[in-house]
């Protein structure tokens, strides 16, 4: 018989739920996301730091937990080395998995990584409030009662982001290497990249040189600067906004996404602010601005970049069409733009991969 837990937020509401995952006790930001699949993807996405996940896809775990045994995190079938997550919340959970490449269930991986996560819960509900009251703080009770705590207020950048410069190179194979003084040098400033952001890069013949949020990659010579997505406020990476900002004056090529395009419209002039409930999951529709064109993208972000205070020198690239916010600001002259959405997504859509391309080809 599955042990019994409870999570509360800070409204008051209280609803109890059966332990799947490990019988800790936790706080955080109770989000949604209204993904069909993807989670061992979504729970190590390091823009997920301090929140409790509720999926709104009545159906969860039915596929398990892929391998994990890789020597190369950036080849494995997940967006980080660790789970990001403080807690998951869903309707219905399948002990029960069937995959090619399953290892355990969903349930056994976050025992081992100390991870609670309830079910039989109406997941419904607990949408239907955030969407009314906005994302809020919660927390995941078993037997000790803890204070409810705001992860916004810590800086969950500096705790994903590297702690060392680490260089990624592409393959021909995987036992030969390009020749190195042959490739474009891409700068890729970690604020808690996920991995497939790194294999789109890489697939696209770059060598990657990841860096940490607050390193001052300007003494590196490089081709293009690249920022990463990441949890929490973007004011709080105040070292790597002035740092943006020298990049600026040295007119290489600029790609931002998720974080990175509020990063890049801070260094810009532009404000943020922070979204009633974020836009989280995938088939999230938004439209190159000035064109009818629509695309669907992944989104998973809670801040939103106010492009009012841009200078007459940049122009909004996308907008979201649920809501009319920012997804995107490019530069009217010079190679820099960033988007809100993940154009890298896995598992999808990627129906916007494309903005790769178009980065690497301003490296030439």
């Amino acid at each position: 018989m599955s042990t019994q837990g409870k999570l509360i937020l800070e409204d008051g509401t209280e609803i109890i739920g059966k332990s799947f995952g490990a019988e800790t006790s936790i706080a955080g930001e109770v989000v949604f996301n209204t993904a069909m699949n993807g989670y061992p993807e979504n729970l190590t996405d390091p823009s997920y730091r301090g929140q409790i996940l509720v999926v709104t896809f009545p159906l969860v775990g039915n596929y398990g937990v892929p391998k994990s045994t890789f020597t190369d995190e950036i080849e494995s079938f997940f967006e980080s080395s660790k789970i990001h997550i403080k807690g998951l919340i869903v309707s219905y959970y399948s002990e029960e998995y069937s995959h090619w490449n399953a290892e355990k269930s969903l349930g056994n991986w976050l025992k081992e990584n100390n991870i609670p996560a309830l079910y039989d819960v109406d997941t419904r509900m607990i949408t239907k409030i955030l969407r009314e009251n906005g994302s809020m703080s919660g927390k995941i009770i078993f037997e000790n009662d803890i204070p409810f705590h705001d992860p916004n207020l810590d800086n969950l950048v500096d705790e994903v982001s590297t702690k060392e410069i680490q260089t990624y190179r592409p393959q021909t194979n995987r036992q030969d290497f390009l020749a190195s003084e042959s490739l474009k040098k891409v700068v890729l400033v970690d604020c808690g990249v996920k991995n497939n952001i790194i294999r789109c890069l890489l697939k696209r013949n770059v060598e990657v040189t990841r860096v940490p949020w607050n390193y001052n990659f300007n003494e590196l010579e490089y081709d293009g600067l690249f920022l990463s997505n990441g949890p929490g406020d973007p004011k709080q990476c105040t070292e790597t906004i002035e740092n943006i900002k020298i990049a600026m004056t040295k007119n290489k090529p600029i790609f931002g996404i998720c974080l990175g395009n509020q990063l890049l419209g801070l260094a810009a002039g532009a404000d943020t602010h922070k979204l009633k409930y974020g836009h989280r999951g995938y088939n999230q529709p938004v439209r190159e601005y000035g064109t009818n064109k629509c695309f669907i993208t992944t989104q998973n972000h809670g801040y939103v970049l106010d492009e009012k205070l841009l200078s007459d020198e940049w122009e909004l690239y996308f907008t979201n069409l649920n809501d009319g916010t920012c997804e995107g600001i490019k530069h009217k002259t010079k190679p820099f733009f960033s988007v809100q959405f993940h154009p890298e997504a896995s598992g999808g859509p990627t129906d916007t991969e494309f903005l790769f391309d178009e980065f690497v080809a301003l490296l030439e």
